[in-house]
């Protein structure tokens, strides 16, 4: 259920190939790593279940909608199998319903039988009401997860957060949780919310049952 992750931009080249080798050692869904680091990802991880997870207008979520259309179909011919799209936050809050679906359309479109689709709320930002709107217009437009956060903006995933957007989708529709998940009962209370896949840099702390630095 882990994207195992690093996101940090300082990151190198040696960090990624060990976060995959760790990812191939304790059996992680995914890893989740910038678009540039994708191919590499995808090299170390060929032949095994592990996929490579990337972030799409992140992340800030404010790239117009052809460009994260493009950056995702870009980040698939690389090898990820999996795309953590930003949604257009200031276009959710003021309204613009018809933007925020079309923004994750057209990922959803370029994703389409490559790579499942989650869409990142930045649910610190918003109120219960929009989040429950992004949720439903996430749904329709077809994404595969909706996901709490980026880990890089005021806030990251809460239970109570997590609850409301897991009842929101229903259970055709998977829920992660990212940001501040550090522990094993971090991860445990998540799941026990609705959460179906989990975003962190701890992982193999929490895999190990151990508390872990976790930036994401």
């Amino acid at each position: 259920m882990i994207d195992h992750t690093l996101l940090k931009p300082e990151a190198r080249r040696e960090a990624i190939v060990k976060l995959a080798e760790e990812a191939k050692q304790y059996g992680f869904a995914s890893v989740c790593v910038n678009p540039v680091w994708v191919e590499t990802a995808a090299e170390v991880l060929k032949g095994t279940e592990v996929k490579v997870c990337t972030v799409i207008g992140f992340p800030l979520g404010a790239s117009a909608p052809e460009v994260k259309a493009f950056e995702a179909a870009h980040a698939i011919s690389q090898g990820a199998g999996e795309v953590d799209m930003v949604i257009n936050i200031g276009a959710l809050k003021d309204g613009n319903d018809e933007l925020v679906a079309n923004d994750i359309k057209g990922v959803v479109e370029a994703a389409s039988g490559k790579a499942l689709v989650k869409v990142i709320l930045e649910t610190c930002l918003l109120t219960e009401d929009e989040i429950v709107r992004a949720c439903k217009l996430s749904v329709s437009a077809g994404a595969d997860f909706v996901k709490t956060s980026t880990g890089f903006s005021s806030g990251g995933a809460t239970v109570e957060v997590v609850a409301l957007m897991a009842k929101t989708v229903g259970p055709g529709t998977g829920v992660k949780a990212s940001g501040g998940v550090r522990t094993l009962a971090d991860a445990e209370a998540m799941i026990q919310a609705g959460a179906t896949r989990l975003g962190t840099s701890a992982g193999v702390a929490i895999a190990k049952g151990q508390s872990g630095q976790n930036d994401y």
